[in-house]
């Protein structure tokens, strides 16, 4: 069975940073890319961003190119997510997810298996 377990999401002032890790274990094998998903309530759920674990290639919303970047440490199974510039409208609960299949271009990954979120909240 797989677990993803997520960390690092809190309280961050606008234009701040944060790092979110997500540790994955299990038959992660099944699986090609892992990334990131955000919901804020009342608004649709986005693709944020995600990385291909055979050939690296990675995939992020419009939303966040430029101030985030994911990377994964294939070592210790963990995929991060670093946040810069971060906005008030960045405030969301974060979700580390995975995908059967790599980035699909101007899509993202369609995730399959879903971790349990971690709150990221940017506000003054």
């Amino acid at each position: 069975q797989v677990q993803l377990v997520e960390s690092g999401g809190g309280l961050v002032q606008p234009g701040g940073s944060l790092r979110l890790s997500c540790a994955a274990s299990g038959f992660t094998s099944d699986y090609d890319a892992i990334g990131w998903f955000r919901q804020a309530p009342g608004k649709e759920g986005e693709r944020l961003a995600c990385i291909s674990s055979s050939d690296g290639t990675t995939y992020y919303a419009d939303s966040v190119k430029g101030r985030f970047t994911i990377s994964r440490d294939n070592a210790k199974n963990t995929v991060y997510l670093q946040m810069n510039s971060l906005k008030p409208e960045d405030t969301a609960e974060y979700i580390c997810a995975l995908s059967k299949i790599g980035p699909i271009e101007n899509l993202g990954c369609l995730f399959d298996y879903w971790g349990q979120g971690t709150q990221v909240t940017v506000s003054s």
